[in-house]
């Protein structure tokens, strides 16, 4: 199939490209399964594309509670921000200021004097927050940990079982929900490269010997193209498809 939609279209996809069933190709299935996982790594790790921003909610549990932390799941790469925390004794609801703020004046912003002030008086509200309250949630996330700790506010006084926590967040696309991740045109020829690779490396140690019909096996050949070949789409993808290095950043 010439736009695959699973591992397996994508294992024969690659074959094909290198000369299968026409020429014997091999690789082991096992193999062809780690030269996929390491292309799918390498292509969520840098791919504009495999990456998707995302809101996440949490019901905080009373484990939560007791780790003072919270799990997420291993598709989670980068956290931006925590939408604030409400806590029980906090001004909410149709008592909230800025709920007030917005039911007296949203009707009058139609002059830009308006809104300017309107502006303003949502930044000196926000001066005045810090000042009283304190910094807003601070986060402490690592993707390799798969757990959020929220170190800014008391577990079980700010934030109790059955609340809600909101992440904003980037998440990897998971091939196997989102099956034309398999049909990407870089990473087809990425994963074609690596089998090319790996065939060559099963390859080198019978360098030399020549088969039937006077054909001689060049597997260092073989694995030197395929050498070259990754080089090249691993440069074009850092070029040209991975999102500037700042880009998580604010």
């Amino acid at each position: 199939m010439a736009t695959p939609s699973s591992r397996t279209a994508l294992s024969d996809y690659c074959l094909r490209a290198l000369g299968h069933p026409v020429i014997e190709v091999n690789l082991d299935d096992d193999q062809m399964e780690d030269r996929i996982d390491e292309a799918i790594q390498y292509y969520q790790e840098y791919h504009s594309d495999a990456i998707v921003r995302n809101y996440r909610k949490h019901e905080v549990t009373a484990a939560d509670i007791t780790n003072e932390y919270i799990t997420v799941p291993e598709s989670l790469l980068y956290i931006r921000r925590v939408l604030p925390v409400k806590g029980a004794n906090s001004s909410v609801g149709d008592f909230s200021i800025d709920y007030q703020l917005h039911m007296n004046d949203l009707f009058g912003l139609r002059d830009p004097g308006d809104l300017l002030s309107y502006e303003l008086t949502k930044q000196y509200m926000s001066l005045i927050d810090l000042k009283i309250n304190g910094v807003t949630e601070q986060v402490t996330f690592n993707r390799h940990q798969n757990i959020v700790k929220l170190d800014s506010i008391r577990w079980g006084t700010d934030i109790t079982a059955g609340q809600y926590i909101v992440f904003e967040g980037y998440e990897t696309l998971d091939p196997e929900t989102y099956t034309n991740v398999y049909n990407d045109m870089w990473l087809k020829r990425y994963v074609t490269a690596l089998f090319k690779r790996q065939w060559g490396l099963n390859l080198i140690k019978f360098e030399g010997i020549q088969l039937p019909g006077g054909v001689t096996l060049n597997g260092r050949q073989t694995f030197d193209d395929a050498n070259a070949e990754i080089e090249k789409l691993e440069e074009q993808l850092r070029l040209n498809h991975e999102d500037p290095p700042d880009f998580f950043v604010g």
